[in-house]
């Protein structure tokens, strides 16, 4: 029974610590994407699908942390954290459709320093 708990535990912490990789990349790759749309004609369809991308993976990462904690029986903090930044995703994804970039942006960056940091610390 043991055993069964720590397997399961030890999949759910892969898969969390994946979908922490892939939001963290999707929000760099947003960083990118905002410096084509003001240089690039296609820039801003490659940021609006970009910003699609950013919120599933945000999505996947909650995901991943419920399924971390309820069934191995592991800590409740990353699905705090994971909320929290499903909440930022809402929240980056109403300041650019409503062109705020003087929140939007640093907005974005600092998401990106947070991933990071959720990333190293899984």
């Amino acid at each position: 029974m043991a055993t069964e708990v720590t397997a399961t535990a030890g999949r759910g912490s892969s898969f969390l610590r994946i979908a922490i990789a892939l939001q963290t990349a999707t929000i760099f790759l947003q960083a990118v994407s905002a410096g084509l749309l003001l240089t690039e004609p296609y820039g801003e369809t490659l940021h609006s699908v970009g910003a699609r991308v950013m919120y599933g993976a945000s999505m996947l990462y909650l995901l991943a942390a419920v399924l971390a904690w309820k069934p191995g029986g592991g800590p409740l903090r990353p699905v705090w954290h994971a909320t929290g930044f499903l909440v930022l995703a809402s929240v980056q994804v109403v300041l650019g459709v409503a062109h705020v970039p003087s929140v939007h942006l640093p907005l974005g960056v600092a998401m990106f320093g947070l991933s990071v940091l959720a990333l190293v610390r899984r």
